[in-house]
């Protein structure tokens, strides 16, 4: 899969999505976490706002949720997904790093000084996350708050 584009939504009890994407890979996504990291995404937390989430017809870039204004893409969707549900610790940090600082390929890329092709194995784990990237990635995080502060 090139870009993340969505086949289905389905929001489920406890502020849950679940995600199908085009090439029929299914994810569950946690929306608690999210909530204290994105304080724009408070009117999600109404039960029946929640349940409004719906893609576009013939989209699917994005899961939409009509009477709160939201919408969220299908790329930043898929690397929560892929950040929550990382099969361990180094590839969570790497998914979790990507997803909090809103990195493509090519961003995430020059940050670490790797190649795309490199990011993007790491991302769909064709490759597992060595862990002297995920505390590069910590590094990177530390050094631009240090920076915005």
């Amino acid at each position: 899969m090139k870009r993340p584009r969505l086949k289905a939504v389905e929001a489920l009890p406890r502020y849950r999505l679940r995600l199908t994407f085009v090439d029929d890979k299914v994810r569950e996504l946690d929306f608690a976490p999210l909530w204290q990291e994105s304080p724009g995404l408070a009117p999600l937390q109404l039960a029946e706002v929640f349940a409004e989430a719906s893609l576009i017809e013939g989209e699917g870039w994005a899961v939409v949720w009509p009477s709160a204004d939201i919408q969220i893409g299908a790329d930043t969707l898929w690397l929560d997904a892929q950040a929550q549900n990382a099969p361990d610790e180094n590839t969570r940090i790497f998914a979790q790093w990507r997803a909090r600082n809103h990195l493509s390929l090519a961003q995430a890329a020059e940050a670490l000084g790797l190649t795309t092709r490199t990011i993007s194995a790491f991302g769909t784990g064709a490759r597992p996350v060595p862990r002297y990237i995920a505390l590069a990635c910590i590094g990177w995080e530390a050094e631009h708050r240090r920076e915005a502060a």
